[in-house]
């Protein structure tokens, strides 16, 4: 294992305390138990939007706290939920009046957790599941459709309300269209290395593709032959659009993600790909966004995320956002 690392057990409470430091002037760092809020007061009545989840899948979710997006995230150990007290203890901390709205990606750890957290805290709030995975509908660590870089299109868009001002069944209800309206798929050519483990999470040869593959290196559909990039966008694509429904002509917004280990290049090389095809399908793409938002540590791969927008998403899409990973 090559990393860049002191001692195994302290690499997430080193790497979040550099987090912290680097983006002060945007976040702050709570140390027992951990979360991380915005640096600046949450205003009063506005809604308070909390995520979190396993660490290893950076700048999801940290690096979506700001404003314009998330104003609480609870990181757990690498691929591991963060656990009931955190969510809680971040809860209380942001919720300026208006509730607390839970934003979760389905698996099981963080779903548990979440509940037993919304279970504890006496504020008014609700919560919404994410999940955007077309791959597999059960996996290792689901139950349904897995939860993945479709999140942060959620994240983005509810968290543009939520500074408008909207109340938490307004941004509930919000929440679950934007969910409904966005489909997601990955592919790896590699695995990546818990730290804690020390060696890879699969084994895949290097003429090989995970088709489908989870953000923690959960099986997909199949294992296969490496193919073109032109190929892998088609096949992905074909499946996230025959269950998403998009007609001719409709707004979409599309989001190629890396999962860690793959130059923006090749991302951007996949985007012309996945874009072609949106073409052939006569699909607008009104929005676009490429990079590494939902990463597996250094996984090389990436995913296809599509969401169905309208007039509204595409204004809140558009409304100012400032956090240390998406700014405008």
């Amino acid at each position: 294992m090559k990393k860049f690392v002191n001692r195994v057990e302290d690499m997430l409470p080193e790497a979040l305390r550099g987090f912290a430091r680097a983006h002060a002037d945007l976040v702050e760092l709570h140390t027992d138990p951990v979360f991380v809020i915005r640096s600046t007061p949450i205003p009063a009545g506005k809604v308070a939007l909390i995520s979190g989840g396993g660490s290893g899948h950076e700048p999801l979710h940290a690096g979506f706290v700001g404003r314009g997006m998330l104003d609480a995230a609870c990181p757990g150990a690498v691929f591991t939920s963060p656990t009931p007290d955190q969510m809680l203890a971040a809860a209380e901390a942001v919720d300026s009046g208006a509730g607390v709205l839970f934003l979760v990606k389905n698996y099981e750890g963080d779903v548990m957790n979440f509940e037993m957290a919304a279970e504890m805290y006496e504020g008014e709030h609700a919560s919404v599941l994410v999940n955007d995975d077309v791959a597999v509908e059960d996996s290792t660590w689901t139950t349904g459709r897995r939860g993945v870089a479709g999140t942060v299109i959620v994240e983005k868009i509810v968290g543009a309300a939520a500074e408008e001002g909207a109340d938490l069944a307004a941004l509930k209800a919000l929440a679950e269209r934007v969910v409904a309206a966005t489909r997601s798929m990955g592919v790896a050519l590699t695995s990546c290395i818990v730290p804690a483990a020390g060696t890879p999470t699969f084994e895949i040869g290097e003429d090989e593709m995970e088709m489908g593959v989870g953000i923690h290196g959960e099986p997909g559909r199949r294992r296969t032959k490496l193919a073109s990039a032109d190929s892998i966008a088609a096949e992905m694509l074909e499946s996230i659009l025959s269950d998403l429904g998009a007609k001719r002509g409709e707004p979409v917004l599309l989001l190629v993600n890396g999962l860690g280990g793959t130059p923006l290049m090749e991302l951007c090389l996949v985007f012309d790909a996945a874009a072609r095809v949106l073409d052939d399908r006569g699909l607008v793409i009104a929005r676009s966004l490429v990079g590494n938002y939902c990463t597996s540590l250094e996984m090389a791969g990436c995913s296809l995320t599509v969401t169905r927008m309208d007039d509204e998403l595409l204004r809140l899409w558009d409304a100012p956002v400032h956090t240390p990973t998406l700014r405008w």
